[in-house]
């Protein structure tokens, strides 16, 4: 299943819906009062039920006529991986691979939705604007201390997210330059784990201006899904909904050489394929 969130137009209430190739199955009525967002469907365990409901249902929104927010727009956590990819270090340049998991976290108002415009940094921070497609693991379970044989079983599925970054802030300090307000974005769904037959497979692009310039699977991460998820589960308890982002592969601008970064009117594209 995939379910997405959107408004009707800007600044209207948060709405769910389930995201077909033919559009949008609003959730209307009582379970729209029970299901407020997929951090509810979540908590709740309501995926049967929404399979349920929307099954034989025509779509009431075309794909592209609505104002998409990020899927887990409410999630408790925005968790996000650090270096998790072989490439040239963005900000340190030659650097050797990380020997332990480095994290970081998203603030409130740091990512858009899908198709809505990134807020350019004012000069001189959009000088370093820089674009990273990223993995992103949903939490469906509260869970502390998971063990890596078990790290699937607490996932809920899987979304997507371009972590914007400022790098000559990052200079500063990491959640500087990671925070910018409207900087990334995520979305435009989320997938459910079943979905996705062999984790493994999944491979991620990115497109600026229709060029490819971020192509990997899941194999060519330093740290693979079950020591992440052990990891953070290690450092914090998590909660149905929380999200963790699992690194950006070589082919952002600021691993380039030479660097290439964001500039108005470029057209970004991320996307996950399941192989």
């Amino acid at each position: 299943m995939k379910l997405a969130c959107f408004r009707k137009s800007p600044g209207g209430q948060p709405r769910l819906g389930v995201y077909t190739d033919a559009g949008i199955i609003e959730v209307k009525g009582r379970l729209a009062k029970k299901f407020p967002s997929i951090r509810a469907v979540i908590e709740n365990k309501g995926f049967p039920e929404l399979a349920r409901w929307a099954r034989g249902r025509k779509p009431d929104h075309k794909l592209n006529a609505v104002r998409y927010l990020p899927p887990l727009w409410d999630a408790e956590k925005v968790i996000c991986v650090g270096v998790n990819y072989p490439k040239r270090h963005p900000v340190l340049g030659a650097a050797p691979p990380p020997e332990h998991i480095t994290l970081f976290a998203k603030w409130e108002g740091a990512l858009v939705g899908h198709r809505e415009p990134l807020q350019q940094p004012k000069p001189p921070a959009d000088q370093t604007f820089d674009y990273e497609g990223e993995l992103v693991l949903v939490i469906g379970r509260e869970c502390r201390d998971v063990p890596k044989e078990k790290a699937f079983a607490v996932l809920a599925g899987f979304t997507i997210m371009n972590d914007g970054s400022v790098r000559a802030w990052q200079k500063h300090s990491v959640p500087a330059g990671k925070n910018f307000t409207n900087s990334g974005a995520s979305g435009p769904c989320f997938v459910t784990r079943d979905e996705i037959e062999d984790v493994k497979k999944m491979r991620l692009s990115t497109r600026l201006n229709g060029e490819l310039v971020q192509s990997a699977t899941v194999t060519d991460m330093i740290f693979d899904i079950p020591s992440i998820v052990n990891y953070v589960s290690t450092v914090m308890r998590l909660t149905p909904g929380d999200i963790i982002a699992t690194g950006s592969p070589a082919g952002s601008g600021g691993s380039r050489e030479p660097q290439r970064f964001l500039r108005p009117g470029g057209v970004l594209k991320n996307k996950v394929k399941k192989g």
